[in-house]
């Protein structure tokens, strides 16, 4: 059986959300966030050396990490679903594009968001408080939101030829793209102003896999 090694209000919600697209049994193993830091326990580290979710073990027994990789494999091991396009078709491409860009792209913008706020709001001696936070601002006003209304513009704009990110039906590739899209609608600035974003975010919530991978992972909040 499939082990997908679970931590709160993280990227690892995708991979219960994909096995119940996938109609598979799986067993979770939970693990709580630090509530000071806000990381990952060490008992992960005990499942991989990164000590970072998503992880799953297997049915074979082999252990894999990062979103991405571990969606394209389970959505390749198991076809009946028909979650990846077909191969040599131009959904194919894109849904291949789109795996990697909801990581190496999106999510940069994001956690930097996450980051530098929590920069603003840190406990810190009250003559350096203003300094920090003067900081914090130049980046986000500079660098880090200018990138973020670009990569969210860019979405939008691909939603406006297509009901989903890699072509006319749903694919594994909207799976991996909820993430950065729940975490921009949660702290990234995600508004009315981009309605298809949000008409997206609305038809994904309402496939029944996504409330039973809700039901069976617990409460599901992107920090802020």
């Amino acid at each position: 059986m499939i082990t997908v090694h679970h931590l709160e209000n993280s990227r690892s919600q995708r991979v219960l959300w994909l096995l119940e697209e996938l109609q598979l049994p799986y067993e979770i193993v939970q693990y709580k966030r630090d509530p000071a830091s806000g990381l990952a326990p060490p008992e992960l580290k005990r499942v991989h050396p990164l000590g970072k979710a998503p992880v799953v073990t297997l049915d074979d027994g082999s252990v894999l990490a990062e979103s991405g990789a571990i969606l394209e494999t389970l959505a390749e091991r198991y076809p009946a679903a028909a979650l990846l396009p077909e191969p040599g078709s131009p959904e194919a491409l894109r849904c291949r594009y789109w795996l990697h860009y909801g990581e190496g792209s999106a999510m940069p913008p994001l956690l930097l968001t996450l980051v530098f706020n929590r920069i603003k709001g840190a406990k810190m001696p009250f003559f350096v408080k203003p300094i920090a936070r003067g900081i914090a601002d130049k980046a986000l006003a500079s660098f880090v939101q200018p990138q973020l209304r670009q990569h969210l513009d860019f979405m939008e704009s691909e939603l406006a030829q297509r009901d989903w990110f890699a072509g006319p039906y749903f694919s594994v590739a909207d799976i991996q793209m909820s993430f950065p899209v729940e975490a921009a609608r949660a702290r990234g600035g995600l508004d009315g102003s981009r309605p298809r974003l949000l008409a997206w975010l609305d038809r994904i919530h309402a496939r029944p896999a996504y409330q039973r991978a809700l039901q069976r992972g617990g409460p599901y909040e992107l920090m802020a």
